[in-house]
């Protein structure tokens, strides 16, 4: 992989290199999505805030084999964009290959497990890719942190209900809407309007959501299973299509709350699906 992204500036040290010919053989090859979803879910900050909740619940061993993968003093908040940063990279996995895992598609009606994943795959597969290459001892240290990185993504990504399509919109992207005036994507007031309207830093939504989940609260959210997750996302996502194009205060009063639940849910989770993985 080049050094540089489409805009010919050199990417943060952590993150150069990260994705070796190597590593991209040890993949197997899938078609190019036929829908892409555009918007990155959660954006930066959600997917720093549901990355840092999680880190708060790692177990002794998925904490000591994260710190053994990641870049040093690479925390999991750093590590939840890699992802979407290295969409605008030219290597062909993350062109071609890669956009497929960060949603999946089911219809209203149905569930996950009814419909399964496309041949190009989904962000169910892609968990089950990364895992079995945490899992594989002769996995080199760069694919190990493509996929660490990804794994913790993919559970954000499934927390914020649009990455979860109905098959229609492309997960809320074709629904034009004008968020506070400003033209905008039913898809991107989910990944980042109703977050950035808050006006809080990603270090103040993580102090502010952790300090309010109780221990009944992690222990009931506590689950590693993803067909569980997406059946609470698409549930949310049928109800929050709006009657008009025109979102403005009314619109974040009546979902915000839902937002912070998700996040809140997603870290539980990044670590609930982590410390299973690393179990002895």
């Amino acid at each position: 992989m080049t050094s540089e992204n489409v805009t010919g500036r050199v990417p943060p040290r952590r993150f150069a290199g990260a994705m070796t010919k190597s590593a991209i053989a040890g993949f197997v090859a899938i078609a190019t999505s036929l829908v892409c979803h555009d918007a990155w879910a959660w954006g930066a900050t959600g997917h720093r805030v549901t990355a840092a909740i999680g880190e708060k619940y790692l177990s002794f061993e998925a904490r000591a084999a994260i710190r053994e993968i990641l870049e040093p003093g690479e925390g999991l908040a750093e590590a939840a964009n890699f992802p979407d940063f290295m969409r605008s990279s030219d290597d062909p996995f993350w062109k071609q290959q890669a956009g497929p895992f960060h949603f999946v598609t089911v219809p209203k009606g149905k569930t996950y497990a009814e419909v399964g994943p496309p041949p190009q795959g989904d962000a169910v597969t892609a968990l089950k890719r990364f895992s079995d290459t945490l899992k594989n001892p002769t996995a080199s240290l760069d694919e190990k942190r493509v996929a660490l990185r990804f794994i913790v993504h993919i559970v954000g990504d499934l927390h914020q209900p649009l990455h979860n399509g109905n098959g229609l919109d492309t997960g809320g992207n074709d629904v034009k809407v004008k968020f506070f005036d400003n033209d905008t994507s039913l898809h991107s007031v989910w990944d980042e309007g109703l977050i950035e309207q808050e006006k809080l830093s990603y270090t103040e939504w993580t102090a502010w959501l952790s300090a309010r989940i109780t221990d009944d609260m992690a222990r009931k959210w506590w689950n590693a299973d993803p067909t569980v997750w997406i059946a609470e996302a698409t549930a949310i996502r049928d109800k929050i299509y709006p009657a008009n194009e025109q979102l403005k205060f009314r619109y974040h009063f009546d979902h915000i709350a839902t937002v912070r639940e998700q996040l809140q849910k997603g870290g539980v989770r990044v670590a609930a699906y982590l410390n299973q993985l690393f179990a002895r």
